[in-house]
């Protein structure tokens, strides 16, 4: 039943591509004529013109981190897999794409400029503040959560039950030799005559060597502190251990985050691309051939066992597998600045997302497997996903142990692509609200975005008994909640452009509905978190001052918007969404080929 499932769900998502898809590129007057930003301010530094393939791979490993693995492997224990299977096929059909393609061709529309500036020239200055800050909370709670789990892949083991032990010092080797190929790969590519194809060809053995080789070279970051300090105990180590790890994280972010594109963002996300495509592949064929069976329930009830309710925290929880604020700030921050023709913004911003969709589904089988009371029910997502993965993989005469290593690989590389770009884009928020565009906004927009995850993370976290509990567990709710709320505004500032410059009626329908979806649903689950952190005595926490902030920045821009709505209901449009990209003062440059 498992492989009907995923087989249905690859067919649905076709689909709507195939017929969705062009009725988006129809309503948009996508035009492969006009010149794209890449071209028309082309500088070889942001905007730079990139092939479609590598775009899209670059865009895809950028957009799907640990959300679209999490969420539905959270959400499938919680509420039963059905409920998180529907929400993922319909969300990122009628809500996600249409944000990530829409947001894509605003920014390509606006010569590449974030989806901010697209709120700024169609609402108000105040609304883009408001934005802004927003936005930058957002990110914020993004590095928090994607650091701290992908720093719990690095420390302790996972044993496979056939006598195999996967070790997170291992994974952490494995992950340290791919952070360095993407910086040799391109350096060749720049300063040589390889090609980014040859370069892939060449550097993808060289990934797979790097998982194969960590486990027998482990950086074992716990032991060497137990060594260092003999009285502390295997558990106070891996405690240390974890935070080492937070904090070497978030330097790799702000290091990442300020150098040149071409060095690491373009190569890295051509290598992470290609294994995001493997990682899909290899859980699919492995469904496939080996026809596990289910073990989840379809459906647990409407309230969890934690007392969480289905609506809205099925719609929090599954973020980034059905719809994520977070892909606009690709889409409008890095995408649009490369895209070489309006025709590709199909695939990258609409397919890419009913990808990421399959990658969800994908990690929810890997729970659906997991028969309910395991041991392996007490691991964190990651652990999940990585067995699902190697009982897959299993299947297809792949050692399990090697197909755990691939799938925790996998899962620190997606992570990886959207750790610096969150903090890249902070610094832009930063400079973008200070004025700040020399070398000291550079630094302290970079200093700023990285501290404050680092503050969080540093907190202790501990439930209602006093146990101590994950840090991105803590925050998972709150970044879902401020994730989707992202989106709606996201998708409010669509709406708003595209009827001042349309005044069409399925602009209601197509962006206008989802928007009120989404933002229905995350204030309602900001509500819930504080509702809940009040009566816990946790008023003054972070969280809840925090929680409080976006939904009183959230309804401002709200109001923003309707205010700017009922001044130009009966007046004409002003002006063609559908306008090149270039200016007068551009001159004309030759149209891509």
């Amino acid at each position: 039943m498992m492989v009907t499932i995923v087989l249905v769900s690859a067919a649905i998502l076709l689909v709507a591509y195939l017929v969705y898809g062009r009725i988006l590129v129809r309503l948009l007057r996508v035009d492969g004529r006009d010149q794209t930003p890449a071209y028309a301010l082309q500088d070889d530094v942001d905007y730079v013109p990139l092939d479609r393939g590598p775009l899209m791979a670059q865009h895809f490993s950028a957009i799907a981190a640990a959300g679209p693995i999490v969420g539905p492997i959270l959400a499938g224990a919680m509420f039963g897999w059905l409920p998180a299977l529907l929400w993922i096929l319909a969300g990122s059909i009628f809500i996600g794409g249409v944000h990530d393609f829409t947001s894509l061709m605003a920014s390509v529309r606006h010569r590449g400029l974030s989806i901010a500036e697209v709120v700024r020239q169609h609402m108000s200055h105040r609304s883009v503040i408001l934005f802004l800050v927003f936005i930058w909370f957002a990110l914020v709670y993004i590095i928090v959560a994607f650091t701290d789990i992908t720093a719990s892949s690095f420390i302790g083991a996972q044993e496979l039950g056939n006598g195999d032990v996967v070790t997170g010092a291992g994974i952490a080797s494995s992950s340290l030799m791919y952070l360095a190929l993407p910086i040799v790969m391109g350096l060749l590519v720049r300063y040589t005559r390889l090609t980014m194809g040859w370069a892939t060809i060449i550097f993808l053995p060289l990934v797979g060597l790097a998982i194969w080789g960590g486990q027998y070279v482990p950086f074992d970051v716990a032991k060497w502190l137990q060594q260092s300090s003999p009285s502390l105990t295997a558990t106070e180590a891996n405690v240390q251990a974890h935070k080492l790890w937070d904090v070497a994280l978030l330097t790799y972010c702000a290091i990442a985050s300020i150098v040149p594109m071409w060095l690491l963002l373009q190569p890295r996300g051509q290598l992470g691309g290609v294994f995001l495509y493997a990682a899909l592949a290899s859980g699919a064929l492995g469904l496939l051939i080996g026809g596990q069976p289910i073990n989840l329930p379809a459906y647990t009830g409407w309230t969890s066992a934690s007392g969480q309710t289905l609506a809205p925290m099925l719609f929090i929880t599954i973020a980034c597998g059905a719809c994520s604020g977070f892909h606009a700030l690709i889409a409008s921050g890095t995408t649009s600045k490369q895209i070489r023709t309006e025709v590709d913004a199909r695939s990258i911003g609409y397919g890419t997302m009913l990808l990421e969709a399959m990658v969800a589904i994908i990690s929810l089988c890997c729970v659906m497997m997991v028969i309910p009371g395991s041991e392996l029910h007490t691991k964190s997502p990651n652990f999940i996903y990585a067995s699902g993965i190697g009982n897959f993989l299993e299947t297809v005469s792949i050692p399990r142990a090697l197909g755990v290593s691939f799938a925790l690989m996998a899962f620190t590389t997606f992570v990886y692509d959207t750790l610096d770009v969150c903090a890249r884009l902070g610094r832009y928020v930063i400079q973008e609200l200070t004025g700040w565009h020399d070398a000291r906004g550079k630094w302290l927009g970079t200093g700023i975005t990285v501290a404050a995850p680092l503050f969080f993370i540093l907190q202790e976290s501990v439930d209602k008994n006093g146990n101590p509990v994950p840090i991105w567990l803590t925050f998972w709710g709150l970044f879902g909640a401020s994730n989707q709320l992202l989106a709606a505004l996201t998708l409010l500032g669509v709406t708003v452009w595209l009827w001042r410059t349309r005044r069409a009626k399925w602009v209601w329908y197509v962006t206008g509905l989802p928007t009120l979806f989404m933002f229905a649903m995350s204030n309602w689950a900001l509500v819930t978190i504080i509702r809940d952190a009040v009566q816990k005595g946790e008023a003054k926490s972070p969280v809840t001052i925090v929680a409080g902030l976006l939904v009183v920045l959230a309804v401002l821009m709200l109001l923003e918007a309707v205010a700017v709505l009922a001044r130009t209901f009966g007046s004409p449009p002003t002006g063609k969404p559908d306008a090149p990209a270039r200016t007068p003062s551009d001159g004309l440059l030759p149209r891509p080929t």
